[in-house]
């Protein structure tokens, strides 16, 4: 984000801590205001309407800013491109410190030497409301704490419904979304707010700029001039830090025909990345470690180069008939006699200060190819193409005795640090790395030990055994092995007290410091390897990295269904939603095609609000509550309800059947979220509902709590059924019929959080504000309102490891209960093997007078 605004738009974190903890203490402290003519900063309050400001500044990148009144500051949004009407553009907005009121006036130069120098001009103001009705500043101030806020702008030009989201899964820190709700200020052609801006206005901020940079540069000249001294040259623009971020690849079973591929030979060593300039050699590995001082040689071949540029590759030990011995690569050089060190290139991302990669692969292939031909260096190669298809260059790979290949798509740009099925490891012989825990005694003749105990972290976080190596060691590797085993012996086992390990009392335990990549032959029905084999110790891998690696199943990109009549098409199912995990849309829509049943009775007739990731977890996703009636097929049914905040009428989606479901899925909403009333029925909810969430504490005490929720519940005698939410916390249902109001639903869930927090007060809170709760599980009653949406039983959810929010029987609600443990591979297995916890719900309504009269 540095190169596209002002220093502003530097995460708050980057600035020292300050002595003056106001609010506004960073904005004082970043300005000199003898010398600038912004106000300066001192929080007020007034009364009446809430005000907002955007700001276009034309500093070193021309940005919007976007500022709100609250608690008595500007809480300020960066945006780069401007703020928009299509509800369709997703705007990044970062935010920034804090601004005083005075600020919403203010127009002018800041000038050069000062914070954000460049032209200040107004480009909408107003007033703006919630857009929850009944919402006031301190219910905003919540909703910014939370990360949600969403208004009704009042202005010239920005009018009607906006939501500011936080990307909450962004690598930069305060990373915000603005987007326009799909109302009657909407406009659904392309919006750029420079086309609503004077030429007065960007001709006065270009000439700014132009008359700044100029005594800039003839400052710098007569500094030269007149002490002798170079300037130090720019750092080379290529240089930033994500091209330090592979792509990376994910283990599949095979490719589609119906995709052109590319296919290279799969290398046994070091991932590596390589930056050369006019002045410099720099090789990096995946996680952005030096590798210059391991591999010297390498480092100076390289400077040959005459062309700054940044190639991806491997490193690799070869001996004389080009076989790779990876475990030579792990001091570094010098290598032993008759093997040769190698730096085989497969991609180019940039060339010449041209950033290449969002171009196809094809297409850097073929420049990588042309350069090659004019660059001569032994010990830099060119990754070789095989023929195709993929099953003839596996032989080929199988012949050679390779691990394997690399299937590449032609037309795929480069993901920097993302994993992507573009790029595809098939492999002939199969892989694992595992950690290893511990080991045994030698018998007989051998030195060191006897095996290594291996194991893999789970989707929990928690390690878990796959069995034990004991062959492919050679002496010298046995004793260097041992060597460092002793040194990181420990008595406590570092696996769970229920994995049991055969001989277990013989077993030497070490800490989980050491990475081993294992062949093996498959697994074990009991999860562990069969035939495993050592190959050598890895040093270039995260310890948190090392999990069971499933291949990619090859699926067809579009299925057609048919449900009777109704006909869907399901499309772009390779795309990958959960990269970490490897897991695609079709496997999404795969999973509900498999729980729709068990959902449905939880969906009928309540209006759906969708939480769409089109394009995967990893990029941002929106909330969509109107559905146009000319979207999808004809067979989708929806409702027209009136908006309580606005009094627009919205469009809901009714999800009756697994047709429409299915639909939802495919329009990339991970999440379902249905209102707890039907629509038939709007004042009267199905359930009520309380959710515990854990607000950072210990999900052993949510436990605790959630178990005196149900003992106060049976005590009274209402039925009450639990799920987890699939993020942090955990639900609980009582399924009333419909027979009461929110009004008194809610004060009976309200009741029912206040005997909670009477028995747990010192860990549990009913405070709104995230601020007054810090370190407390909230109780949130507040869910039980009309319009209000909570994700639906056996919903998946947009988290890491596609958690699913998962109906539990009370037995399950234990210390050993984890978020983790329901994804949706394991609910599935769960589903098929055991009865459904919830399968009473709607046997017997709760009689909530006689439960009040209980209390």
């Amino acid at each position: 984000m540095g190169n596209e605004m002002c220093a502003s738009a530097k995460p708050m974190h980057l600035f020292p801590r300050l002595t003056d903890m106001s609010p506004l203490s960073e904005y004082n402290a970043k300005r000199n205001f003898d010398k600038t003519k912004e106000p300066r900063g001192s929080a007020a309050r007034k009364a009446g309407k809430l005000r907002f400001v955007v700001q276009r500044h034309h500093a070193s990148r021309l940005h919007y800013d976007f500022r709100l009144e609250m608690g008595g500051v500007l809480k300020s949004w960066a945006v780069p491109k401007g703020p928009s009407l299509n509800p369709q553009d997703k705007r990044l907005a970062v935010m920034v410190e804090d601004h005083p009121l005075r600020y919403r006036t203010f127009e002018g130069e800041i000038p050069k030497g000062n914070y954000g120098f460049g032209t200040v001009s107004i480009f909408d103001k107003g007033y703006y409301t919630a857009l929850e009705k009944g919402d006031g500043e301190q219910e905003l101030l919540d909703a910014w704490e939370r990360g949600h806020i969403k208004v009704v702008l009042h202005g010239k030009k920005l009018r009607g419904e906006f939501a500011l989201v936080r990307i909450n899964n962004s690598n930069e820190e305060n990373a915000w979304l603005l987007i326009k709700h799909n109302d009657r200020y909407a406009v659904q052609e392309e919006y750029h707010a420079e086309d609503k801006v004077s030429l007065k206005v960007k001709e006065e901020g270009e000439l700014f700029r132009a008359q700044e940079s100029e005594k800039k540069g003839k400052g710098k000249t007569a500094k030269r001039k007149g002490d002798g001294r170079k300037e130090s040259p720019p750092k080379d623009a290529m240089a930033s830090n994500d091209v330090f971020s592979p792509m990376l690849a994910v283990l599949s079973t095979g490719v589609s025909d119906d995709t052109d591929w590319i296919f290279e030979k799969k290398l046994d060593g070091f991932r590596a990345l390589v930056e050369v300039t006019k002045k410099d050699v720099q090789i990096h590995s995946r996680n952005g470690v030096h590798f210059n001082k391991q591999f010297p040689s390498l480092a100076e071949s390289l400077k040959a180069v005459d062309r700054t540029l940044i190639l991806d590759g491997e490193i690799v030990a070869e001996d004389s008939k080009a076989r790779s011995h990876f475990q030579l690569l792990q001091h570094g050089e010098p290598l032993p006699a008759k093997f040769k060190l190698r730096y085989y290139v497969f991609d180019l991302l940039m060339l010449d200060g041209n950033d290449l990669r969002e171009f196809p692969f094809s297409a850097r292939r073929d420049l990588l190819q042309r350069w090659f031909a004019k660059f001569a260096q032994p010990e830099i190669r060119l990754v070789p193409q095989l023929d195709g298809p993929a099953e003839k260059a596996l032989q080929q790979a199988k012949r050679a005795g390779w691990e394997g290949i690399m299937a590449k798509q032609a037309d795929s740009r480069y993901l920097a640090a993302k994993r992507s099925t573009f790029w595809r490891k098939l492999k002939v012989q199969q892989s694992q790395e595992a950690i290893i825990v511990g080991f045994t005694a030698p018998s007989g003749s051998r030195i060191g030990f006897g095996a290594l105990v291996l194991a893999v972290f789970d989707d929990a976080g928690s390690l878990r055994h796959i069995g034990n190596v004991g062959t492919g060691f050679h002496d010298d590797q046995l004793a260097d092995l041992m060597q460092k085993l002793k040194k990181i012996v420990r008595q406590k086992k570092p696996l769970s007290s229920e994995i049991k390990v055969a001989n277990e009392k013989h077993v030497t335990w070490v800490k989980p410091a050491l990475i081993a990549e294992i062949a093996y032959a498959e697994w074990t029905t009991d999860g562990h390897l069969r035939h495993p084999v050592f190959k050598a110790l890895r040093t270039d891998k995260k310890m948190e990295e090392i999990k069971k690696v499933t291949p990619l199943e090859e699926m067809t990109n579009d299925r057609e269904v048919r449900f009777g009549k109704k006909i869907l098409q399901l499309s772009n199912q390779k795309k990958l939603y959960w990269p970490k995990e490897n897991v695609r849309k079709g496997d999404l829509l795969a999973y509900y095609e498999q729980v729709g049943q068990l959902m449905l009775p939880y969906l009928k007739d309540k209006p759906i609000s969708m939480n769409r990731f089109p394009n995967g977890i990893e990029q941002p996703g929106f909330f969509q509550k109107d559905v146009d009636k000319n979207t999808g097929p004809r067979w989708l049914k929806t409702v027209e309800l009136e908006s309580e905040s606005t009094g627009n009428t919205v469009n809901y989606l009714l999800c009756n059947d697994l047709p429409t479901l299915l639909w939802v899925a495919n329009m990339g909403s991970i999440e379902i979220n249905p209102w707890l009333a039907t629509y038939r029925k709007k004042n009267n909810p199905v359930f009520g509902v309380l959710d515990i969430d854990p607000n950072g504490v210990d999900f052993k005490t949510v436990v605790s709590v959630a178990n005196t929720a149900h003992d106060i519940l049976m005590d009274v005698g209402v039925r009450s059924y639990v799920k987890t939410s699939g993020s942090t916390g955990l639900h609980i249902y009582i399924y009333l019929a419909q027979k009461y109001t929110f009004e008194v639903v809610r004060d009976f869930i309200q009741m029912l959080a206040e005997l909670l927090h009477e028995e747990h007060a010192q860990v549990t809170s009913l405070e709104r504000s995230p601020i007054k709760r810090k370190k407390k599980i909230y109780l949130d009653y507040m869910q039980n309102k009309r319009a209000q949406t909570i994700v639906a039983p056996y919903s998946v959810r947009p988290k890491a490891f596609a958690t699913v929010s998962t109906p539990l029987d009370w037995s399950e609600v234990n210390e050993d209960l984890s978020i983790q443990q329901f994804t949706m591979a394991s609910v599935l297995a769960r589903v098929a093997a055991r009865e459904d916890p919830w399968a009473t719900i709607f046997d017997e309504p709760a009689d909530l007078k006689k439960a009040i009269a209980a209390f």
